[in-house]
């Protein structure tokens, strides 16, 4: 008789159903982690890499007006140049690790035009230099001989920028802060108080080391400011220039060696009013010190157009001025509205600008005077439109802010400068 052997009681053939929840929860989150650690390690653990290249341009003639970035020719020029490059790198295997080219200098070239440019790309960290400049090299070869009547020959050699080597290429030009020099792909201005570097070329005046009014940095040694700043106290050695955002603790601090005042300078109807200042010593350009760009004598200040001013004005009328740099947004206005019965009522001359919002309340106030109103050019360098002059207390409705005219002065501030 055989036997059967004995049977073992088994164990149940269901889980608990806690231990099953636990464990599927605790898998799903491994593999959120490990998806997210992937994601970040190949879509957002990136650096962002400077490139420089020459491109000659030799069906265009060099002339003076491609020496400045105020003029349109060197605008047009330059903008057509970055419109190639872009288009290039959108349409190749690089477009999503492109940001953008910016031309940094023309210069002349036996054959025509050379194009100095800086480029900025975004690539994993771990992505070999050597194979990133191969990429790069390929698509500039590219690059169309002949492009919208543009003849182009890129150079394929490129160097790499450490971020030093592109604040020194990007201080050769003016207008400039540090999104152009990190060349991001847009500005967002949000709030009232500025931040470092946002407002480069503003400099504050101090008289016996109080601040007393504002001034713009037009190159290492030259200051543009208004004249009436110096009415009753015109002696350089009681001056002095301090650059960054705060009057309390400046990033650097300038003796004044001359003051020139516009000679035809008219208290009474504020006509002239402005100065140029030279410093005792050069002040090293960094990102946050920097100089703005001076319009051509005929460059056009559109009515509408969007503009910045900035300083260490009170912000009410009758108020103390403050120690950190502000800014507001205003707007152009023509001065045929702004010598309306019911605004200036025919005080605005043409050698004035008028700038803010219809309903008051954005304004420059007292110890802003002397001190900047920029905009922006289509190629995102900064261009000094105005300088803080006068208007009736601050802020009011119908009663913007009064500014000299920098273009109807461009003449006399090389004159007196150089520049």
């Amino acid at each position: 008789m055989s036997s059967r052997p004995a049977r073992v009681p088994s164990t149940s053939r269901f889980l608990n159903p806690y231990v099953v929840f636990f464990g599927v929860v605790a898998g799903v989150l491994i593999l959120a982690v490990t998806i997210a650690l992937l994601i970040h390690f190949l879509a957002f653990d990136k650096k962002s890499y400077f490139y420089s290249s020459s491109f000659q341009i030799p069906n265009v003639q060099y002339s003076d007006h491609l020496n400045s970035p105020a003029t349109q020719e060197y605008r047009t020029l330059s903008g057509r140049i970055e419109s190639v490059i872009t288009t290039t790198f959108k349409e190749s295997n690089l477009r999503n690790q492109f940001i953008r080219a910016h031309v940094v200098k023309l210069r002349p070239n036996s054959s025509g035009v050379m194009a100095e440019i800086v480029m900025k790309f975004k690539f994993s960290r771990n992505n070999n230099a050597a194979s990133m400049k191969s990429r790069i090299e390929s698509v500039l070869l590219q690059i169309p001989n002949k492009f919208e009547n543009l003849e182009i020959n890129p150079s394929t050699e490129i160097t790499s920028l450490t971020d030093q080597d592109t604040v020194e290429m990007f201080n050769q030009e003016c207008g400039a802060h540090p999104n152009l020099i990190t060349l991001s792909e847009e500005r967002v201005m949000g709030g009232i108080k500025a931040e470092e570097g946002d407002w480069p070329w503003q400099v504050s005046l101090q008289l016996n080391n109080v601040h007393f009014c504002g001034g713009i940095l037009i190159s290492k040694t030259w200051i543009l400011t208004a004249a009436h700043c110096f009415r009753s106290h015109s002696d350089p050695h009681q001056w002095t220039a301090t650059f960054g955002i705060s009057i309390a603790f400046p990033a650097q601090r300038k003796r004044i060696n001359t003051i020139l005042i516009h000679n035809n300078y008219n208290f009474v109807t504020h006509e002239n009013d402005i100065a140029v200042v030279k410093l005792d010593g050069a002040v090293p350009f960094t990102k946050n010190i920097h100089r703005v760009c001076l319009p051509e004598a005929t460059q056009n200040v559109s009515p509408g157009s969007t503009a910045y001013v900035t300083g260490w004005g009170s912000q009410s009328f009758g108020g103390n001025t403050v120690r950190e740099l502000q800014q507001g947004r205003v707007y152009i206005i023509s001065n045929n509205v702004c010598n309306a019965p019911t605004s200036y009522n025919g005080a605005v001359l043409p050698g004035m600008l008028c700038a803010g919002v219809p309903q008051g309340g954005v304004d420059a106030c007292r110890g802003d005077s002397g001190g900047p109103l920029v905009q922006q050019d289509s190629r995102r360098l900064w261009f000094l439109v105005g300088i803080v002059s006068w208007g009736q207390e601050c802020g009011l409705a119908d009663k913007p802010g009064v500014y000299t005219r920098v273009t109807a002065y461009r003449d006399w501030i090389t004159q007196q400068t150089g520049i």
